[in-house]
């Protein structure tokens, strides 16, 4: 059952989205826990707690010994295989659908949002549907390269050049995809309305969004369990779980104003 203040701040998002002309949601790990996903930096769960990012997800880290980095990404990978749609991605597909959303900037790899059903997302960190040899920079297709390394536990490399095969996401030291970046700029700059939802807003650049946007006059609604630097420009703050909360803000969106 809601709290009365939960209950308030619903029907103020409600209302915001209901009278917004272009909103948009940013997202981070945090939305994707609900499906069985850890976040990256909580003290004991996250996927930082037990790996140094440094030596496992940089650029530099993987040109210098593939190897670590897919030992560390092999458990990842599964989860992302067989994680469905939380209620979460299913509420921010459903506002789309009904023209309440015009698209989402996700920094998540996981491609749940996809999976949801909603067409609009900029990949900010990149995903994991092509893989790209890092010496001929040969495109392949993602998901066999992966289940292939689960299935053996070797490390893919070109079958052309001989050079190590990394998965399409963005790694420390490694630039965000700049035409989806840039995309992602340019919805900001129309954007009247932007829900921060499950992100920390600590890695930058993407974290730099949500202030491009204020800057620009855009309302922010912030729904994350931890405190954000945005927190106090924000419109409306809600500490609580994205898989409670959307579908709660769906609900009221379909009923009467």
């Amino acid at each position: 059952m809601l709290t009365d203040t939960l209950a308030q701040q619903i029907e103020r998002a409600a209302a915001l989205i209901r009278g917004a002309r272009h909103a948009y949601a940013f997202t981070g790990a945090g939305i994707s826990t609900d499906s069985g996903i850890p976040d990256f930096r909580s003290p004991e769960s996250g996927m930082w707690a037990k790996a140094d990012p440094m030596v496992v997800a940089s650029l530099y880290g993987f040109m210098r010994e593939p190897s670590r980095f897919y030992h560390w990404v092999r458990d990842l990978a599964v989860l992302f295989r067989d994680a469905r749609p939380n209620p979460a991605h299913e509420a921010l597909a459903a506002l789309e659908r009904r023209g309440l959303l015009d698209g989402i900037l996700t920094q998540n790899i996981d491609m749940l949002h996809t999976r949801a059903g909603s067409r609009t997302v900029y990949e900010l960190h990149g995903h994991m549907r092509q893989a790209t040899c890092m010496q001929c920079f040969a495109e392949f297709d993602g998901p066999p390269i992966m289940n292939r390394f689960l299935e053996t536990g070797e490390v893919p490399y070109c079958p052309d050049c001989g050079g190590p095969i990394k998965p399409n996401v963005v790694l420390f030291g490694e630039q965000l995809p700049h035409q989806t970046f840039f995309e992602a700029q340019e919805a900001i700059r129309k954007a009247d309305l932007l829900l921060i939802i499950g992100s920390s807003l600590e890695v930058a650049p993407a974290s730099d969004i949500p202030l491009l946007a204020r800057r620009n006059g855009t309302r922010l609604i912030v729904i994350n369990l931890d405190p954000t630097h945005v927190d106090a420009l924000a419109h409306v703050t809600i500490r609580e779980r994205a898989a409670i909360v959307l579908p709660r803000i769906v609900e009221r969106l379909e009923s009467p104003a």
